[in-house]
């Protein structure tokens, strides 16, 4: 074994540097998937409003929002490192 746990001592909690950057992968992959479950229910949302006559600039306006959004956290995403954690049971 390497590091503190090897020389006894406990690390407090502390994560380290490589489990960090990995762990922040993986959260990038919920924030990607909570904002594209949100452009799904805005573009509906638009498009039944397009349909129905209404007013539907503004639900435009905040899908194009959401996602331009999503397309720079696809980006950031693409920077950081694959998924490598995984969940023990």
């Amino acid at each position: 074994m390497k590091g503190a746990a090897a020389d006894g001592e406990q690390n407090h909690g502390l994560v380290r540097s490589e489990h960090r950057r990995a762990r922040s992968g993986e959260d990038f992959d919920i924030i990607i998937g909570f904002l594209g479950f949100w452009a799904v229910v805005l573009l509906v949302v638009t498009v039944w409003m397009e349909v129905t006559a209404q007013p539907a600039l503004g639900w435009a306006l905040g899908l194009l929002a959401l996602l331009v959004a999503l397309y720079g956290m696809v980006r950031l995403r693409r920077r950081l490192p694959s998924r490598t954690a995984t969940r023990k049971k």
